[in-house]
Order: C-alpha cells, then sequence, then structure tokens
C-alpha cells in the first residue's frame, strides 16, 4: 500500500509516499480502507522529530481517518461488517491506504457527511470534548476562553461549549476569522494581535473572570492566562505552541486565585480511556451532526489535499492561515 513516509526528521521536503507492506488485522481489531485522514499538529511534530508515537504505534502519520470496514480480525465482538464507512480514532498510521483500528475506536459517521468532513472529527472532536468535560469539567452558565479558537480543536470546542449551555469566548489572529467562530456560536473573538486577551476577556466577564481556559499555546500565554482566570477557575493546557518555558511568579499569581493547572493529551492515552472516551462522544454528541437547529454540529473543513499533494498540505498548516481542518483524499 502507499503511505506518507520520511526518511529523517526535518522540513516538509522531506516527506514522499512510498510502498509499505499492508497491515493485518489483529485480535479485536479492524482494517479500515483509508479514504481520508486529517492533519494535525501532531503530524507536523513528529516529522520534526519532536513527537514519537506511542509505544507500538505505527510509525506513520496520521491519527484519524475515515473509510470502508475492508476486513474483521479475530475476535471482533462488534456490529461492524465489510463496506460500512467508519472513522476512527488512531495512535498512528492514517495516512496511508490502509490501517488497523482496534474496533472500539471505530464510530459511524453521520448522515450527510461527506468521507474528508467524517476524517476531520476524531482527534479534534474527541480533543475538545475530552478538554471540556472530562478534564475541564464544563458547567451551564461558565466563560470558557478557547486559544486558537479557529484551529480543529477550536472550532469543535466553540460549537460543544455552546451546546452544553456555556459561553465561549475565542482568540484568533484575524476579523475574518473571528466573524467565523462568531457564526460556529463564540460569544466573543478577541484578536490577540491587536488587543490584550486577558484585558478583553476580564471587560467581557465584568471582571469576573475566566472559568475555563484551553490552552494549546502554553508559555507566551502564561501570564495573561493567569490574569484573566475567575477564583476557582481551571486552566486545561494540552499544547505548548507557543514554548514551554516560564519566566514570573506563576505559582504566586495561580495560588491567589486557587486556580487550578491541568495538563492533557489525548493520543498517549491508554486504549481503555479511548474506547470509554469513543462511546461517550458516540452517544453524547454524534446525532447532534444530523441534526436541524440550534444544536447542529459542523465540521469545519479548510481544504483537501490530494495525498501527493503531502509537502504542501504541511506548509499550508505552518503557515497557520486554514479554519478548521485540513485533510488529505486517499488514493483509490
Amino acid at each position: 500500500m502507499l503511505a506518507v513516509h520520511f526518511d529523517q526528521p526535518g522540513g516538509p521536503e522531506n516527506l514522499y509516499l512510498k510502498e509499505v507492506p499492508k497491515p493485518s488485522p489483529g485480535e479485536g481489531e479492524v482494517l479500515l480502507k483509508v479514504a481520508a485522514s486529517a492533519l494535525n499538529r501532531a503530524d507536523i511534530l513528529q516529522r520534526q522529530g519532536q513527537y514519537a508515537p506511542p509505544p507500538g504505534a505505527s510509525s506513520i502519520l496520521g491519527v484519524e481517518a475515515s473509510g470502508h470496514v475492508e476486513e474483521l480480525g479475530p475476535g471482533c465482538q462488534g456490529h461492524w461488517k465489510k463496506g460500512d464507512p467508519a472513522m476512527a480514532l488512531l495512535p498512528g498510521g492514517g495516512q496511508a491506504q490502509y490501517v488497523t483500528v482496534p474496533e472500539g475506536l471505530l464510530m459511524p459517521i453521520p448522515a450527510g457527511l461527506t468521507l474528508p468532513q467524517a476524517a476531520a472529527i476524531p482527534e479534534a472532536w474527541l480533543t475538545a470534548f475530552q478538554l471540556l468535560h472530562l478534564v475541564g469539567k464544563v458547567q451551564p452558565g461558565d466563560s470558557v476562553l478557547i486559544h486558537a479558537g479557529l484551529s480543529g480543536v477550536g472550532t469543535a470546542a466553540t460549537q460543544l461549549v455552546r451546546i452544553a449551555g456555556a459561553i465561549p469566548l475565542v482568540t484568533g489572529s484575524s476579523q475574518d476569522k473571528l466573524q467565523i467562530a462568531e457564526k460556529l456560536g463564540a460569544a466573543a473573538g478577541i484578536n490577540y494581535k491587536e488587543e490584550d486577551f486577558s484585558e478583553a476577556a476580564m471587560k467581557f466577564t465584568k471582571g469576573a473572570g475566566i472559568n475555563l481556559i484551553l490552552d494549546c499555546i502554553g508559555g507566551s500565554n502564561w501570564e495573561k492566562n493567569v490574569n484573566c482566570l475567575a477564583v476557582d477557575g481551571r486552566w486545561v493546557l494540552y499544547g505548548l505552541m507557543g514554548g514551554a518555558d516560564v519566566s514570573g511568579p506563576l505559582f504566586s499569581k495561580l495560588l491567589f486565585k486557587r486556580g487550578s493547572l491541568i495538563s492533557s493529551l489525548l493520543r498517549s492515552r491508554d486504549k481503555k480511556y479511548k474506547q470509554m472516551l469513543v462511546k461517550a462522544f458516540t452517544e453524547q454528541i454524534l446525532p447532534h451532526f444530523s441534526m436541524e437547529g440550534p444544536q447542529r454540529l459542523s465540521s469545519v473543513l479548510d481544504k483537501v489535499f490530494p495525498l501527493a499533494e503531502i509537502q504542501e498540505a504541511h506548509k499550508y498548516m505552518e503557515s497557520n492561515q486554514h479554519v478548521g481542518k485540513i485533510v488529505l483524499e486517499i488514493p483509490q
């Protein structure tokens, strides 16, 4: 089968398509014939040599995919059969023509969604769902500040906050992007290039501060985050796009607010946890993609690249121009 490959860590120019052995499903696994796979920051970091896949996972890039069930491995207990459309959360291996998946990490594709739209759901939406509900314990009426609000996770989180009865505020780099965020349900959009987001957040909340922050930026944002955090607020860190270093009185400021700083990653979680998360998401959230009205959720797709243009797709993600997800179509 064809798969995305690189021989050494580095820039997008190192990526190419290579013929590799097609995997076979093991105990309790399903072989998925991949139609589309979304690009994630994890792919960029792995290509750069900064993020190794979890032990036992495929070294091929791609942590989410959609396609059709090709083969059931021994011991499968579920309802899946050959030819069923499905989407999957993966520890790796999605940017190839076939990938094996534990059957508990497969999800049905909501009615009305294309395979590229479905490929944009698993990693981003499960991450946002986990951060909000399992880690951040979002409550109705909470103010929720979402950094990188126009990313895949950001566009998902904005919509999930809204249907949880909480109030989403997002940061973004341009007014055009923030207008899209407001159409997705953001109560306010803050252009971090033009104003201090912590001051804007405090003004919006009339001085009360933010109950829950979803932060994939890290170091460069720490002081503004803690400045706008409400007393007893929760600050969930799930990325370090702004660096890992902190210089200053973080602990004293956090202690003064009685704030909670919680870190979270999804890719390195064990299979049991991921299966629990997939089950909860499938039952509670997936039906909203097929609903009409204000409770409807939308998979936000920016651009679809053929797999052969993998270098261009990585360059585009690194340019930070996109809104929502970048998806790769896999040759059949």
